[in-house]
């Protein structure tokens, strides 16, 4: 594979985020900016600028109308695909570390940073997605909030079932809420045994995959949490995701570079592992990034992946044809000689 390499950003990537079609590819740094581009070649289409500090979170809604951004202005911003327009602007007393739509586009959920006397908190918004609205006019005031006790979460997304919401926790707790009520539905209080880094749903939302400094990333249960599968690296991670129509997981990190040896560093560990999701063996690995890689995202129709590092480069990989013939293991159900 050789990958198509943005050039965009003069800091370290924070998220990236396909759309729904896979034809755009959102992306969002500490240098305050996103950008957007075609996936297919790499061509800049835009950038959304108007964030006063490293932008640590993006998701785009299934209509590819409106972004969602959080950064360390202590601000969430809506934005206008198209034209680059921020629409409107929500405060908040900490930074906003994840953000995440509702599958069906009508709400957003955020995470705000414990800092300065503040908790880490859930807050859940609706959207006023109708068509006499350009979107610049929303509320304020949240639908519902709630401040998850113990560790504070750092990651969060909508989940399976209707109305609740799926979190990561600092001390790698995952947990499910009911988005309405801020009621702890069910969790797992030592699901890793360190921070959480990343968390993202299988295409059905049925399962999903999170990735933690422990040096490993895990398969969950969506609505019993239970660990399905575990991945274990020699290196912290910082996220993960699941490639659709393939039995593979793909994670992705590093040592921070002050936090290891020169020798270390030169044996590089800075590498997207293919994981085979079921047998929980390692198939492959792609280098390329020159610092711990801080995002994987996979393209819906999985014929594509994208990695963000702290080099402040995102890589674009199409794959091989032979990707899609070979038969690792054989595939799930096959009875293998």
């Amino acid at each position: 594979m050789i990958p198509i390499l943005l050039q965009g950003h003069e800091r370290s990537l924070t998220q990236i985020k396909y759309n729904k079609e896979g034809d755009l590819l959102f992306t969002c740094s500490k240098d305050s900016v996103i950008n957007v581009w075609y996936s297919h070649n790499g061509e800049r289409l835009g950038t959304y600028e108007g964030h006063n500090g490293s932008v640590w979170t993006v998701d785009v809604d299934s209509e590819s109308r409106f972004v969602v951004t959080g950064a360390a202005d202590n601000t969430m911003r809506l934005w206008n695909v198209s034209n680059g327009k921020c629409l409107f602007t929500w405060e908040f007393p900490t930074a906003v570390k994840r953000v995440a739509f509702s599958p069906d586009d009508s709400q957003i959920v955020c995470i705000t940073e414990q800092r300065m006397g503040y908790t880490g908190t859930v807050r859940i918004f609706t959207l006023d997605r109708s068509s006499d609205n350009d979107g610049a006019h929303q509320s304020r005031l949240p639908t519902s909030e709630f401040n998850p006790s113990g560790s504070k979460p750092t990651v969060c997304a909508f989940g399976y079932t209707p109305n609740t919401i799926l979190t990561g926790h600092e001390n790698g707790k995952i947990a499910l809420w009911d988005a309405k009520t801020g009621e702890e539905l069910k969790s797992v209080a030592r699901a890793h045994s360190d921070v959480i880094t990343d968390l993202q749903l299988s295409p059905d939302q049925s399962y999903f995959v999170t990735s933690s400094k422990d040096k490993t990333a895990k398969l969950h249960d969506s609505k019993t949490l239970d660990t399905l599968k575990t991945y274990p690296t020699e290196t912290p991670l910082n996220s993960a995701a699941i490639a659709p129509f393939r039995p593979y997981v793909l994670v992705g990190g590093g040592q921070e570079a002050m936090a290891v040896t020169t020798t270390s560093i030169r044996q590089g560990k800075f590498e997207t592992r293919f994981w085979h999701k079921i047998f929980e063996e390692e198939v492959g690995r792609v280098k390329g990034h020159f610092g711990p890689i801080n995002t994987i995202s996979v393209h819906p129709s999985g014929k594509s992946y994208a990695s963000g590092g702290e080099d402040g480069f995102v890589r674009v990989h199409h794959f091989d044809e032979s990707y899609f013939r070979s038969r690792p293991y054989g595939e799930v159900g096959e009875v293998v000689d």
